[in-house]
C-alpha cells in the first residue's frame, strides 16, 4: 500500500475541515420568507371556508394566481382528492399590486407583507371533515427570487346537528365543533423551488424608487428652466419684486411656494384621476401606450418648433386680470401666469414625468410634480432674495432654443418605449430589437449633426458651429453613444441599456451566435466537457454563450469522474433575472467563459421547470411520500437537502463523489471575485486528486 506523506494527511484533514465549514455555512443559507397559517371555519350546516395565510417579510413579495404565460410562475393551489366535501369555485385572492415587469414584458401581480386566500366547500355530510394539499408560490426580494411548497391540512368540525347529538353522550361539544384551525407551516422536505423574475421591492408600485423619481423630476426642473419660455421671464421677475419694497421678498416666497402649490396640486388630480385601478390597463394596454407614443412624439414637434402647444387665450388672460388684486392673492396668480405662459417649454416636460408615473400610482405623480415645481421655483425665488445674483446670469439667445430641440430629440427617442411595450405584449413585430436600435442610432446622429450646426430647425438663429466646450462636449458624448449603439445591430448586448431595448430574442441577425454555431467551437467532445450525450439536449434547457453541459445532476456527477474534472452546478430558472444578469454580465468575460470550457464539467439545474418529465425508471418517492416526476422538482430538492439553500442563482464546485470543493457563490457582479472562486474550485480540486 502506498504511504500517504504527513503533508499529504495535512492536507487531507484541511479538506474534511472546509468541507464541513462549508456544509453548515451552506445549509444556513436557508431562507423562509414566507410564513403560512390555516384557518377553517364552518359557514353553515354544508358550507365552509377555508383561509390561506401569508405573512411575508419586508421587501418580498408573493405573486398571484393569475399571471401571464410567460410570466413568472403563479401562487397554485392543490388539494388532494376530495372526501366527504367538493370545491366550490375556484381559491379567491385579494386584489393584487400590479407592476409592468421589462425583462418578460407584461404586467404581474404580487402581494407584500400579508395575503389572505380563501376556498369555499360544500360538505357532504354532518361528520366532521379533513382537507388537505399543498399550495406552491413564488416570492422575490431586490436580490433573489424562491417558490416554495406548504403542505395544508384543515380539521373542520362537524355540523351543529352533528354536535347537539353527540352531548347526551357525554362527549364535550367544544372539542367535537372544531371551528378554526390555526397550524403554522414549516418547510421540511420536497419544497419546490424557482427563480422568479427580478422585481425591486414594492416601493408605490413602480419600478423607480421615489426617491429616485424625486431626483429625477428634479432635474427636469432645472432643465425646463433653460427653456427659452421661461429663461428670459426670471429678470422680469424679480424686478417685479425689488419694486415691491420691502415686502418684495416676503412676496417673491410667496410666489416660489405657489408654483410649487400648482403643480404638485396638478400631480395630485392626476393621482386621483389615475390610481391603481388603471394601473393594469395603462402599463399593458395598447391604447394608452400607443396614445403615449403619439404625445411623445407631438412633444418632440412642438420643442423642434414646428408648432406651440399654448394654453388657451382667455385662460392666461384671466389669469393676468387677476394679478391687479395685488397682495398675496395677486402673487399667486403671478405664479399661475407664469406656469399656464411657460406651458410650451414646461408642457412636454411635465408630461414625460407624469406619463412616467400614472402606471397606477399614487404617490408619484404628486412626487413627480414636487421634485419638478421644487427645481423650476427655486431660481425665481432665489433672484428675488439675492438679486445682485442677476448680473452673474447669462444672456439670453439662441442657446435657449437649442436646449429645447435636444429635448425634442430625447423625446422623440423615448417614445419608442412605449410603442415597445405593446409590440412585444401584442406580438406586432414592429420594433424587433435591430429596429428599434436603428430608430436610436438615426435620432442621435441627427442630434449630434445638430449640435455641430448641420442641421437647422424653424426657430434656430444662424451661429457659429461649437461655439461653447459645453456644447462640444455634448457633441462628443452623442457620437460616442452613436458608435455604442452600432454593434447592437449585429447581437453586441449593450449591456448599459438593456432595460430599454427589446429583448435579444427579437434580433434577427447575431452575429455572435452565427460565428460560434459555425465555428465548430461548440462541438462536445472538442471540448473535453461532455462525455456521451446529455439527456434533455432537445429541450428548452440551455446554457448560455454556447457552452456544452448537462441538465441532470446524476449523469453530470458521472461525467465529472469520467473526465477528471470538477463539477460546476449552475442552480437556475427560466425567468431568473439575477441568473441572466450574470450570464451576461459575468459568464461573457472571456477570462470566465475560458475557465468553463477548460476546467469544467458543467451543469445547469433549472429548479422551476414544470413540463419536462423525467424517464419513469428516475422518479421517486421523496421524505414528504410524494412521487417526484417532474426534473424542477428533482433539482430543487438537491439545492436544499444537498445544500441548503433555496434562492437562485447558486453555484457550487463539487468533486466527482458530490463533495463541495469551496464555499458556494451567489449573485456577484464582482468579476475578479468570480474568476477566483472558480480558480479556488480548480485548485482544491487538484489538490485533492494529488492525495490520491
Amino acid at each position: 500500500m502506498k504511504r500517504i506523506p504527513f503533508t499529504a494527511c495535512k492536507a487531507l484533514m484541511l479538506t474534511l475541515l472546509l468541507n464541513f465549514l462549508v456544509g453548515l455555512s451552506a445549509f444556513s443559507q436557508l431562507q423562509e420568507p414566507v410564513k403560512w397559517s390555516f384557518k377553517s371555519s364552518r359557514i353553515n350546516d354544508t358550507i365552509a371556508e377555508l383561509q390561506f395565510i401569508a405573512k411575508i417579510d419586508p421587501n418580498w413579495h408573493v405573486y398571484s394566481q393569475q399571471v401571464p404565460p410567460d410570466g413568472p410562475k403563479p401562487t397554485v393551489f392543490t388539494f388532494d382528492k376530495p372526501k366527504g366535501f367538493q370545491l366550490v369555485g375556484k381559491v379567491k385572492e385579494p386584489k393584487p399590486h400590479e407592476e409592468y415587469d421589462e425583462m418578460f414584458e407584461v404586467k404581474v401581480g404580487f402581494f407584500p407583507l400579508q395575503a389572505t386566500f380563501t376556498q369555499t366547500i360544500k360538505i357532504q355530510s354532518n361528520k366532521p371533515v379533513k382537507v388537505s394539499g399543498e399550495v406552491e408560490f413564488q416570492a422575490c426580494d431586490d436580490k433573489s427570487c424562491i417558490v416554495d411548497t406548504r403542505p395544508f391540512s384543515f380539521d373542520i368540525g362537524g355540523s351543529k346537528t352533528y354536535v347537539a347529538a353527540l352531548a347526551p353522550s357525554g362527549i364535550d361539544p367544544a372539542k367535537a365543533k372544531t371551528v378554526d384551525t390555526v397550524a403554522a407551516a414549516k418547510a421540511e422536505s420536497g419544497k419546490v423551488l424557482s427563480s422568479a423574475p427580478k422585481s425591486s421591492a414594492p416601493v408605490d408600485d413602480g419600478k423607480t424608487p421615489l426617491w429616485l423619481f424625486f431626483l429625477i423630476a428634479f432635474a427636469a426642473g432645472l432643465v425646463a428652466i433653460l427653456t427659452p419660455c421661461v429663461f428670459p421671464m426670471i429678470p422680469m421677475t424679480v424686478s417685479y419684486f425689488m419694486k415691491s419694497g420691502s415686502n418684495g421678498k416676503v412676496q417673491a416666497s410667496i410666489y416660489g411656494l405657489a408654483i410649487i402649490a400648482i403643480y404638485t396640486l396638478f400631480g395630485t388630480v392626476i393621482a386621483v384621476l389615475f390610481g391603481a385601478e388603471f394601473s393594469n390597463w395603462i402599463s399593458t394596454h395598447w391604447i394608452p401606450n400607443v396614445l403615449f407614443f403619439l404625445i411623445f412624439v407631438i412633444f418632440a414637434a412642438s420643442f423642434f418648433g414646428y408648432f406651440e402647444i399654448t394654453m388657451p387665450n382667455w385662460l392666461v388672460n384671466k389669469s393676468v386680470s387677476a394679478e391687479d388684486k395685488g397682495g398675496t392673492v395677486g402673487t399667486v396668480f403671478m405664479a399661475l401666469t407664469l406656469v399656464l405662459v411657460s406651458f410650451s417649454c414646461t408642457g412636454p416636460i411635465v408630461g414625460t414625468i407624469l406619463v412616467q408615473s400614472v402606471g397606477g400610482q399614487i404617490l408619484k405623480p404628486v412626487i413627480g410634480m414636487l421634485g419638478f415645481s421644487l427645481a423650476f421655483a427655486i431660481p425665481f425665488t432665489l433672484f428675488a432674495l439675492f438679486p445682485q445674483w442677476l448680473n452673474k446670469m447669462p444672456k439670453s439667445g439662441g442657446w435657449l432654443n437649442s436646449v429645447k430641440v435636444v429635448l425634442g430629440f430625447i423625446e422623440l427617442a423615448f417614445a419608442l418605449k412605449f410603442l415597445n411595450v405593446p409590440d412585444q405584449t401584442y406580438h406586432w413585430g414592429i420594433l424587433d430589437r435591430e429596429v428599434y436600435l436603428g430608430f436610436w442610432i438615426v435620432i442621435f446622429t441627427m442630434m449630434g449633426f445638430y449640435l455641430l450646426g448641420k442641421i437647422r430647425f424653424p426657430h434656430d438663429n444662424d451661429y457659429p458651429v461649437v461655439k461653447s466646450f459645453p456644447r462640444l462636449l455634448l457633441i462628443v458624448a452623442t457620437f460616442a453613444f452613436v458608435i455604442y449603439l452600432v454593434p447592437g445591430l449585429w447581437g453586441a448586448p449593450l449591456k448599459g441599456i438593456s432595460g430599454w431595448l427589446p429583448p435579444m430574442e427579437t434580433q434577427d441577425f447575431d452575429i455572435t451566435a452565427i460565428v460560434r454555431e459555425n465555428s465548430g467551437s461548440g462541438g462536445a467532445e472538442t471540448k473535453g466537457n461532455i462525455a456521451g450525450t446529455p439527456k434533455y439536449l432537445n429541450t428548452a434547457l440551455k446554457l448560455p454563450h454556447g457552452l456544452k453541459g448537462y441538465f441532470d445532476y446524476d449523469e453530470a456527477l458521472k461525467a465529472s469522474k469520467i473526465l477528471n474534472k470538477p463539477l460546476f452546478v449552475d442552480f437556475t430558472g427560466h425567468g431568473c433575472t439575477n441568473c441572466r444578469e450574470m450570464e451576461n454580465r459575468v459568464w461573457s468575460d472571456p477570462r470566465v467563459l475560458k475557465r468553463f470550457r477548460e476546467n469544467f464539467v458543467m451543469v445547469a439545474l433549472y429548479v422551476d421547470d414544470k413540463v419536462i418529465e423525467m424517464p419513469k425508471d428516475d422518479w421517486y418517492t421523496n421524505k414528504a411520500g410524494r412521487e417526484v416526476k417532474l426534473l424542477g422538482k428533482k433539482n430543487t430538492e438537491i439545492q436544499i437537502e444537498k445544500f441548503g439553500a433555496n434562492a437562485q442563482p447558486y453555484y457550487v464546485i463539487l468533486d466527482g463523489d458530490g463533495n463541495l470543493l469551496v464555499p458556494p457563490h451567489a449573485y456577484d457582479l464582482d468579476i475578479a471575485s468570480y474568476i477566483k472562486f472558480l480558480d479556488d474550485g480548480v485548485l482544491e480540486y487538484n489538490k485533492k486528486n494529488e492525495i490520491k
